[in-house]
C-alpha cells in the first residue's frame, strides 16, 4: 500500500507514535516516507504538531498540514471558531495522492477517530479514505472498553466500504491488567482484522535513536517490522 490512513477508536491513544513507528520502520527498509496530517488541532502557529512529532521520532520525513486550528476539539467545530475554512475530503485525497507519485509511503493521519465530523456538511475521514481510495488502519487502547470501541469503528469502516490491514495497540501498559492481557488475544474478533502491532507505553519519550531503532520490533511485517505475534496462555507478545 502506497497510502495508509490512520484513525483510532478515541483521542489520546497513541495514533501519533503509532504513526512514527511505522514511519521508521519503513525508513528502515530504505522507504520514502511523507506524513500528511489534514487537520491538526488544539495547538497554535508556533507550537509542534503531530506531523513534526513524528519526524522527530522517525527520522526524514516529508511533513504536509493541510490546516491548522488553535482550540483541542473536533476540527469542524475548531474551524468553525477560529474562522478559518474547513478541510475537506477531496482536499486530503488530492494531497495524499500528490505525495504518493515521489513517495513509498504516505500516512495520512486523523483527528480523533474515524467519524470525527471535518466540516459543517458531516464529512469524515471516513469519506477521504473513500476517495483515496486507501486502507485504514486503526489504533487501539489496551483495556476495558476497548473491545466494542474496536468493534463499533470496524462496523463503520465495513459500512464505508473500507479496508483495513488490521489494529495496533497504542500504548501497551508496564503492568497489564487481566484485561489488558486477554483484549490481544480478542482483539482481532472485534475489528475483523489482524493486531499488527502492540506500541509500548512512553515510546514517544524515547530519545529518537532509541525509538527508530525499537519501532520495527514493535510492528509485525505487514507494516515494515520485524516481529511475529507470538500467543501464550495468558498474553500475546512479540518475540
Amino acid at each position: 500500500m502506497s497510502v495508509l490512513f490512520v484513525t483510532g477508536t478515541g483521542t489520546e491513544i497513541g495514533k501519533t507514535v503509532t504513526t512514527a513507528a511505522i514511519a521508521a520502520a519503513a525508513l528502515a527498509r530504505g522507504r520514502s516516507v511523507a506524513v500528511l496530517k489534514p487537520a491538526q488541532t488544539g495547538v497554535t502557529a508556533d507550537e509542534t504538531g503531530d506531523a513534526a512529532e513524528v519526524e522527530r521520532l522517525a527520522g526524514p520525513v516529508t511533513t504536509v498540514e493541510l490546516a491548522r486550528y488553535p482550540d483541542p476539539l473536533a476540527p469542524a467545530t475548531a474551524a468553525q471558531r477560529a474562522g478559518l475554512p474547513p478541510v475537506g475530503p477531496r482536499e486530503i485525497a488530492e494531497a495524499a495522492a500528490k505525495l504518493a507519485v515521489s513517495h513509498d509511503l504516505v500516512l495520512v493521519e486523523g483527528a480523533g477517530g474515524l467519524l470525527v465530523r471535518l466540516d459543517a456538511q458531516g464529512h469524515t475521514l471516513a469519506d477521504a479514505a473513500r476517495l483515496a481510495d486507501a486502507p485504514v488502519l486503526v489504533v487501539v487502547q489496551a483495556g476495558l472498553g476497548t473491545l466494542n470501541s474496536t468493534a463499533l469503528t470496524a462496523l463503520a469502516l465495513r459500512h464505508y466500504g473500507l479496508d483495513s490491514p488490521g489494529v495496533v495497540v497504542g500504548s501497551w501498559p508496564a503492568d497489564p491488567d487481566l484485561a489488558s492481557r486477554c483484549n490481544l488475544t480478542d482483539l482481532p474478533e472485534a475489528a475483523g482484522a489482524p493486531l499488527l502491532g502492540v506500541i509500548p507505553e512512553g515510546s514517544g519519550a524515547l530519545p529518537p535513536s532509541a525509538f527508530r531503532a525499537a519501532a520495527p520490533t514493535w510492528l509485525t511485517p505487514a507494516l515494515g517490522g520485524s516481529k511475529a505475534l507470538q500467543r501464550t496462555a495468558t498474553v500475546s507478545v512479540f518475540a
